[in-house]
Order: C-alpha cells, then sequence, then structure tokens
C-alpha cells in the first residue's frame, strides 16, 4: 500500500477531497477508515459514489485495515487514508501501520469538544491521540486544501492552553 495521504476530516469524501486533494496526492483510492461509518450501509453506499470517476473508494473498518494494510492487490496502489478522529489514526499505528504525517481538515465541535480553529474542534481523547501521534515523530499538520499555510497541531494545542 502506497499511502499518499492521511487525512482527519468528519466530513469524509466531499468536494475538497474528492477534487483538491486527490489531485494533488495523486490517489487512485480512498479508503475511509471508521468502525462507525462501515457499520452503515446507507453512509457505505452514499461515500463509495462520492469520489471522483477515475478514484476507486472503500469503506472499512479500523481491524480490517489491518487485515488489508499487506495484501497483495494493494501493493503499488496509491491511497488516502480518511478517518473522521484521531483515536482511529492513533489505533492504525498501534496495529504497526507506518506513516509519517497526517493532515487534520475539519473536526467538527459537538457537545464536549471545544474550538481549536474555526473548523478544527477537540475533546481530551482527541488531545491524547494527537500527543501519542507527535510522541512517534508524526507531523500532524491542520490544512483545508493543499494551497493553504500548514498549521502544527500540537503548537496549536499549545498556544491554545490545551497541552
Amino acid at each position: 500500500m502506497d499511502i499518499r495521504l492521511i487525512r482527519i476530516d468528519d466530513r469524509l469524501i466531499h468536494g475538497q477531497v474528492a477534487t483538491t486533494w486527490s489531485k494533488s496526492s495523486g490517489i487512485s483510492r480512498i479508503i475511509v477508515v471508521s468502525d462507525e461509518v462501515a457499520c452503515n450501509p446507507l453512509q457505505k453506499l452514499l461515500l463509495t459514489q462520492a469520489a471522483p470517476p477515475e478514484v476507486k473508494s472503500h469503506v472499512v473498518s479500523v481491524s480490517k485495515l489491518k487485515e488489508i494494510a499487506k495484501h497483495p492487490l494493494l501493493h503499488d496502489v496509491k491511497i488516502m487514508l480518511l478517518f473522521t478522529n484521531p483515536i482511529d489514526v492513533m489505533r492504525v499505528h498501534r496495529y504497526g501501520l507506518s506513516f509519517d504525517s497526517v493532515n487534520i481538515g475539519g473536526m467538527k465541535f459537538t457537545e464536549g469538544k471545544q474550538m481549536v480553529t474555526h473548523f478544527v474542534s477537540v475533546d481530551q481523547p482527541d488531545i491524547d491521540a494527537f500527543k501519542y501521534l507527535d510522541d512517534k515523530g508524526i507531523e500532524l499538520e491542520i490544512r483545508k486544501v493543499p494551497s493553504d499555510r500548514k498549521q502544527n497541531m500540537i503548537d496549536v494545542l499549545k498556544k491554545g492552553s490545551f497541552l
């Protein structure tokens, strides 16, 4: 598996992902990694239809990604892994998937979360997952689109007194 981009964006496959990010990363496949979405047949169907025509898309659970990560059919496939939250990213890293960067796109505000940018909200489990990833030397960069200036998530959390 040739992972070109790991992105956290709770909107999953939408215009920015389908056009801008898929083109800039040169991918041919998007894999949405979410236990919750993998259990929802309607959401799975809609997401597989939302990808651009030249990009195949799939929805898998976190444990299923572990199973398929080394599958020979995916050996040279250029892939974007798309997550809804940093906790699942941490889980796949703990399973042994190797990567050195995570793009944080959008994490909506919900009860119990606090805004750290105008499009990223976190709670303590999210912060703990980001700290784990940072401790492993993984770049955590906030950008909505590739042309945006990168912001380091840990710096943003420190500036907002979340760390």
